[in-house]
């Protein structure tokens, strides 16, 4: 029997089944008018879109609660549309589809260790440090005195992923990208 959880159970970052779809609660509030019944309006993050819908309960309401896991993976290399993950402790293999992993795989390259996020046993996802630095491939060569402050240029990293990058930036300088955002931090 799957666990249920009520509106007044709610804790942020718990993951809940509504209508069919997973949510992370991001965040929640009890609201107790002087008239009418106890409600609770909450924030949810959509586990497979990542969008954030508004939506408002009524107290006692009962959800499904997910369980959600998360396992250090190391990356190995892509087989066709898929990408193999293998566990850091047991050395099993995951075979994910590249679209569940469309965000992330710009920034991962073989023999990174990603956070495997399962969603009811079943794997859902990675999860990528806040930053990763990876190496400049392909870019054009900064001309020196051009310091006019934010101007960027495009630069191809080692993973292939593109991004804008200061003018100072050259092949071979390793950079550090913020991976929710895909943009330029600092040079490593």
């Amino acid at each position: 029997m799957a666990e249920t959880v009520s509106t007044n159970q709610f804790k942020n970052g718990m993951h809940i089944d509504v209508e069919g779809t997973v949510y992370r609660i991001v965040e929640f509030q009890h609201v107790k008018p002087g008239k009418g019944g106890a409600f609770v309006r909450t924030k949810l993050k959509s586990f497979a879109s990542g969008a954030v819908i508004d939506r408002t309960f009524r107290a006692g309401e009962k959800f499904r609660r997910i369980i959600t896991s998360h396992e250090d993976v190391q990356y190995l290399y892509e087989d066709g549309d898929a990408i193999v993950l293998m566990h850091a402790e047991t050395y099993d293999q995951v075979q994910m589809p590249k679209a569940s992993v469309a965000e992330e795989l710009p920034y991962m390259k073989v023999g990174d260790t990603v956070q495997l996020v399962s969603v009811d046993g079943t794997p859902a996802g990675v999860q990528l440090p806040a930053s990763v630095e990876l190496e400049v491939t392909e870019t054009e060569p900064g001309v020196k005195g051009d310091t006019v402050s934010n101007v960027t240029k495009a630069a191809t990293l080692e993973t292939g992923a593109t991004l804008q990058v200061p003018l100072f930036v050259n092949i071979g300088d390793r950079v550090k990208i913020d991976t929710r955002e895909g943009r330029y931090i600092s040079r490593a």
